[in-house]
């Protein structure tokens, strides 16, 4: 049974609304989201770091017993102590590692959900607004970043607690020890205060690099193809290699950032600690203090070393995680282009017109129209057509069923109109569960639309059929076989209107003459559009519509309604 205390997992729709209005109120957040995970990981830190800090004082005072002359019973009963401290302390460490893990993992994973409706909230309009490589590097470095810290948190606050009681219990032995240790340790830890800020500003400057590098590595491999054509490899190969070296300088900055501060977490406790050794030594010859309390003191103050060096840890872990939460809170304050109307119309029942004043592109229900237009325009044409429109945006003209698009439920609009182009990729996984969509689907409807895609070759040629496993992007397939599987899988979907770019783009003649005939005949009924230019996609066109090459939206030079 799975332990709902350290379980990460959370219910989509129990995600509240992030707050991201800086990286400090979105650790915030994610620490009142769920809050026992951290409370148990510094309850347990606490008990698991009070012992290690109580068994040098232990030790001394059972030496103090030894040298009294009291017998042996004090100084089993002392070593007794000091064995149930270490059976505490070993108890405890185990349960911290659970509840650390446990923080970190609900951090980790809110932080994925969180990132996840995030890009499906703003859907295809984050291309423009972000750069892949940051919503990967969000998605993988800044949530690691997140979860360390909350892994930190135990162990820092018990290093605290334990060391405010050394000081104390220091303190009451020696008031001048402990005045050494109060000034001490407080001094070492602020000594590292300096080396925060710089680091943290190197650590944004290689995080911005590595967006970059990663962006550019996504477009290589996504247009491999095109630049063997072109022969463009060396060149882009070249720039790669500049961003990449970049990176590297940059991460060498940080880098040595990051052992100045690793260096200053080991010699300013070390300092710290041959101080009060020092002193304390001086105090025994003196006889202020016993030999048994010199132990003590040179344990107290070598285990100080362990809450200063945790300290240092927590401060770098929460510099990368300010930088992490500040990267992901950008993302997550990009707003969707269009907003979901007030008061949504209904769509009406069956089969929709589409028709867009500004353009003349108009479909009549369960008709096929094919538009022809030039390439470059063909993407805004099709976003017109099927993306929601922002009130008194360009797309408010457009009408689905009569319906303006800005007043349509996104939802709605989603679940009856459908786009396919050249920018759709096939994603990793098995062919079956790529083509289903996460719809189960009969084998009859799936033979249905690669047969009208002419892709069932396609299938029949890989190891596993249907069940084979398809690389991300179909980067295993041609440019023709990805494009079949692409439509195919806009046919299975069946949508009320399905809206295609160029679907024949990529094959050859004859595969695109079988290709218009059986997609006319599967969509007859329902209403689609087709761009294209193709004599063959005209031949077959209940209705065709034709933009110049200078029209703008609104411009009347068009010809609508030319019969096939």
């Amino acid at each position: 049974m799975t332990n709902r205390l350290f379980d990460a997992s959370v219910a989509p729709a129990a995600v509240p609304e992030a707050d991201a209005r800086g990286p400090w109120a979105y650790l915030w957040w994610l620490v009142r989201v769920r809050p026992w995970p951290l409370v148990l990981s510094a309850a347990l830190g606490t008990v698991w770091m009070v012992p290690l800090a109580l068994i040098p004082l232990v030790i001394g005072r059972a030496i103090d017993e030894a040298g009294e002359g009291s017998g042996q019973g004090g100084l089993y009963l002392w070593a007794l102590v000091a064995l149930g401290l270490g059976v505490l302390q070993a108890v405890a460490g185990a349960g911290l590692i659970q509840a650390a893990v446990g923080a970190e993992a609900h951090a980790l994973s809110l932080t994925h959900r969180v990132l996840l409706r995030q890009v499906v909230r703003l859907g295809a309009g984050l291309r423009g607004r972000a750069r892949s490589g940051d919503v990967a590097a969000s998605a993988a470095a800044d949530t690691e970043s997140i979860g360390n810290a909350f892994e930190v948190v135990g162990r820092t606050v018990g290093a605290v607690i334990a060391a405010v009681l050394v000081a104390v219990a220091l303190t009451v032995t020696s008031p001048v020890l402990g005045l050494a240790v109060l000034v001490g340790v407080p001094a070492a830890v602020l000594g590292i205060g300096p080396l925060l800020r710089p680091l943290q500003e190197r650590d944004e400057a290689q995080r911005a690099h590595m967006g970059t590098a990663t962006s550019q590595a996504g477009d290589i491999v996504a247009g491999l193809r095109v630049l063997r054509g072109i022969g463009g490899e060396a060149g882009f190969a070249e720039r790669f290699r500049r961003t990449s070296q970049e990176v590297r300088r940059a991460g060498e900055s940080a880098g040595r950032m990051e052992a100045w501060l690793q260096a200053a977490g080991v010699f300013l406790p070390g300092l710290v600690t041959v101080g009060i050794v020092w002193l304390g030594a001086r105090l025994a010859l003196q006889g202020t203090i016993t030999a048994g309390e010199l132990v003590a003191f040179y344990g107290a103050s070598a285990f100080l070393t362990l809450p200063v060096s945790t300290a240092t840890e927590a401060a770098e872990t929460l510099s990368l995680a300010k930088v992490a939460a500040g990267r992901v809170c950008a993302l997550l304050r990009l707003t969707p282009a269009t907003a979901r109307p007030a008061h949504p119309e209904p769509l009406p029942a069956g089969p929709l017109t589409l028709a867009d004043p500004h353009t003349g592109v108009a479909a009549e229900a369960g008709r096929l129209t094919v538009v022809v237009a030039p390439a470059d325009r063909t993407g805004e044409l099709a976003d017109r057509l099927t993306l929601p429109a922002a009130p008194g945006g360009p797309g408010t003209a457009v009408r689905l069923g009569g319906v303006p698009l800005d007043r349509v439920d996104p939802d709605a609009l989603r679940a009856r109109v459908l786009r396919c182009g050249p920018a759709d990729a096939l994603f990793s996984g098995t062919l079956r569960d790529e083509l289903a969509a996460g719809t189960p689907r009969t084998p009859g409807e799936l033979e249905r639309a690669l047969y009208a895609a002419d892709a069932a070759d396609v299938v029949e040629a890989l190891p596993d059929g249907l069940d084979t496993r398809v690389d991300e992007g179909g980067r295993t397939l041609s440019g023709g076989q990805r494009q079949r599987l692409v439509l195919a899988r806009a046919l299975l979907a069946a949508p009320d209107v399905l809206v295609l770019e160029d679907p024949t783009s990529s094959v050859d003649a004859h595969t695109e003459a079988r290709v218009v005939e059986r997609v006319a005949a599967l969509r007859a009924g329902r209403t689609t559009v087709v761009f294209s230019d193709s004599p063959l996609w005209r031949g077959i066109a209940d209705r065709q519509v034709r933009l110049g090459g200078d029209d703008a939206p609104g411009s009347p030079d068009r010809t609508a309604g030319v019969p096939s």
